[in-house]
């Protein structure tokens, strides 16, 4: 009777308990949902005041990510080419052809440049404050079979000038704990997940990470979260990296947009691995995917210290081609929803000018990493779906070949549109369109032996 007893009360506590973490957890979602609907009107008040100050009534509406819907973007590849040119990366603004290493350096590039500061990720501000990095803590710990050490990290920016606002950078960075010199590191650009989220547990057998595959050949990781220093929305702007600049008021049209201020921290992270003595930080890449692959190719382009990049799935905004019609559309990123990833200016691109007034494309973006390796990814259009536009994607880097080649590197190889899991790796520039979903994971070994040509 007792043991009756013992498992009924044993039973109505885990019960309990049970109830109280649902309860919880629902009530933390409910939070989360009433805090998401106020950044969203913050977002569309700051959307509004920026098309004020542009002078803009209306804009074009993108097309939908759901295939079923009435307005579903264009995934028919004889329709995406609705454009009949492309800017030319070695044609000057005064119609002159570049034909050497110095004219891209000393004029082209700088013009190229001042297109994409002015029109599309907007202008860092010249007075942006110190950061001063300290090690929070440190601690040798197991990554599988390999010990590291692990490093969390907090970059505080000297706030004196606007005490209302504090911004600190996140940063992790763990190396191999029996490394007899510096080493190579890969930094991540980290998602966080959304409260009580769990991923689900995979029923297949557990594959090395990306960081265990990094650690077999003797390098490092790191993982920045951008979100630390500045928010993923508009309601943001104000506040953050931006905010504290500009003293918590609104941007000018041609002020940065988040994409930069994330690539700002990323270099200043890379300050921090130059005073590191486990860091080897001429060898330090870049990696992110989705909105973090647009960061990538934005820190690559404007971050001469970086070593290489791994571009995720960047879709519109990072190195898909603005003018194709196909997937996310420029109309998208210029809405409410993403236009603080770009400088204000970029609204006007959905109304009333069109991507073909653009002064730059994406392909220029990655001429701006030549030298310097880039390796494009993208996932099936079966499981990620044709939303990001791997074909954009391929073009971004196609296109870019000429500088490479100007400045004594190779290009794709190629300007024909590869089948899925094709390697492009034989050159400078690296395309591969792996079989699986939104994600960098299958990519990461075709990745790991391309960088090995430039890290070894």
């Amino acid at each position: 009777m007792k043991k009756i007893v013992y498992l009924l009360i044993g039973h109505l506590i885990v019960s309990t308990y049970a109830l109280a973490q649902s309860a919880s957890q629902d009530s933390a979602r409910k939070a989360f949902m009433e805090a998401q609907a106020v950044i969203q009107k913050q977002s569309a008040e700051d959307h509004k005041l920026m098309m004020e100050q542009l002078h803009i009534t209306s804009l074009r509406s993108g097309p939908s990510g759901n295939p079923n819907a009435p307005n579903a973007a264009n995934v028919d590849e004889s329709k995406a080419t609705t454009y009949t040119s492309l800017p030319d990366p070695l044609t000057m603004k005064n119609g002159k052809k570049v034909t050497t290493a110095s004219q891209w350096w000393s004029k082209r590039r700088p013009e190229i440049v001042d297109d994409f500061d002015r029109e599309m990720y907007g202008r860092v501000p010249k007075n942006i404050p110190n950061v001063t990095w300290k090690v929070v803590s440190e601690t040798r710990e197991m990554n599988g079979d390999i010990p590291v050490i692990t490093k969390n990290l907090i970059g505080h920016v000297d706030n004196s000038s606007y005490p209302a606002i504090n911004v600190d950078i996140e940063l992790r960075l763990s190396t191999p704990a029996n490394a007899t010199g510096p080493v190579p590191v890969i930094m991540s650009y980290g998602f966080r997940f959304l409260p009580g989220f769990r991923p689900p547990a995979s029923t297949q057998p557990a594959e090395p990470t990306w960081q265990q595959q990094l650690l077999a050949k003797g390098w490092g990781y790191a993982v920045i979260y951008p979100t630390s220093y500045q928010a993923d929305n508009g309601a943001g702007l104000t506040k953050g990296i931006i905010g504290l600049v500009n003293k918590g008021q609104p941007r000018k049209p041609d002020d940065w947009g988040t994409l930069r201020a994330w690539a700002w921290g990323a270099s200043r992270a890379l300050d921090y691995f130059e005073t590191d003595k486990a860091v080897q930080a001429e060898k330090v890449g870049i990696e992110g995917l989705s909105r973090y692959g647009k960061a990538t190719i934005v820190t690559m382009a404007y971050e001469p210290r970086f070593a290489i990049a791994f571009v995720g799935s960047s879709g519109e905004g990072g190195v898909k081609i603005h003018r194709r019609t196909f997937g996310e559309q420029v109309e998208n990123v210029a809405s409410s929803a993403e236009y603080h990833w770009m400088a204000g200016n970029f609204i006007k691109y959905a109304g009333p000018l069109t991507p073909n007034d653009l002064p730059v494309d994406a392909h220029e973006l990655v001429a701006l990493c030549a030298p310097r390796p880039v390796f494009i990814s993208s996932g099936s259009p079966q499981v990620e779906g044709n939303w990001v536009d791997a074909k954009g994607m391929f073009l971004g880097g196609a296109y870019a070949g000429p500088v490479y080649k100007l400045l004594g590197k190779k290009d794709l190889g190629t300007m024909e549109f590869p089948p899925v899991e094709t390697a492009l790796v034989e050159g400078d520039i690296a395309f591969r369109q792996h079989s699986g979903g939104h994600t960098t994971g299958p990519n990461w070994p075709t990745f790991l032996l391309f960088a090995d040509r430039y890290f070894k």
